[in-house]
């Protein structure tokens, strides 16, 4: 599924936080955002999810422009996996039961099947669906969070800083079952995060923004290469390579 973004504008009441932001994303790769905190990344994630309808600008899914309301079809297409695993699981709910709400809520059959299939697909053990979130390891949760995003066999996934609650070691294993669900599954994927190293490492292309603006758009490889040409696309490079490199 393809994605085009034009002229995207958000406000609330009077503030402006994202300012005429335009992208695309071809089927099957991924884009990523990036950001300080309060540039209007994760704002911008929202209103593709269809939880922000305070927007103007066209935002389309393979060339169909989505509207403020979205109906019921478009979560079946469009999943989102947010920053907190704990916060966005119901702490009262099993896996089992969190993962079986969206087959509920659109119909859909074999639903102990699907359940199955997408724990094995997130490398967690069938033995997890019958704990509560409490139970599981930060990384575990977040990977019961993208099963429950997938579970529906959804075309993009929209990523809300998928990694940053959780420890480097932890996070290396989420962006790498990430990335290979996207080719496995042909996803296209939407990632924001404030961490440039992070979205180099999942997006081959990224768009970086400022106070609302989308300042520049470059390839992962012209990033790693330091062929970037706006003055904050260097300092986020250089910020990233300072806190890789070794003590």
């Amino acid at each position: 599924m393809t994605i085009e973004i034009e002229n995207l504008s958000i406000s609330f009441g009077d503030r402006q936080v994202v300012k005429g932001v335009t992208f695309q994303v071809a089927q099957g790769t991924s884009f990523g955002i990036v950001g300080e905190s309060g540039s209007g990344k994760s704002t911008v994630l929202r209103a593709m999810a269809g939880l922000n309808t305070d927007w103007s600008g066209r935002i389309a899914f393979s060339g169909e422009a989505a509207p403020l309301k979205r109906p019921p079809a478009f979560f079946r297409k469009v999943q989102m996996v947010f920053q907190d695993p704990y916060g966005s699981l119901h702490p009262r709910q099993t896996i089992d039961r969190i993962l079986s709400e969206l087959p509920l809520v659109h119909g859909m059959k074999d639903i102990d099947s699907r359940i199955a299939k997408v724990l094995s697909a997130v490398a967690l053990p069938q033995s997890a669906r019958f704990r509560f979130p409490h139970q599981l390891s930060g990384g575990q949760r977040q990977r019961v969070a993208i099963a429950r995003a997938l579970i529906a066999d959804p075309q993009v996934l929209l990523l809300d800083e998928p990694t940053s609650a959780l420890d480097v070691s932890v996070q290396a294993e989420i962006l790498n079952l990430l990335a290979d669900l996207r080719v496995e599954r042909n996803l296209t994927y939407v990632m924001v995060s404030h961490n440039l190293s992070v979205i180099a490492h999942l997006c081959s292309h990224v768009g970086v923004m400022i106070d609302g603006h989308m300042v520049e758009q470059v390839t992962a490889e012209d990033l790693r290469l330091g062929q970037v040409e706006h003055p904050h696309t260097r300092e986020l490079r250089s910020l990233s390579v300072e806190l890789e490199e070794p003590a």
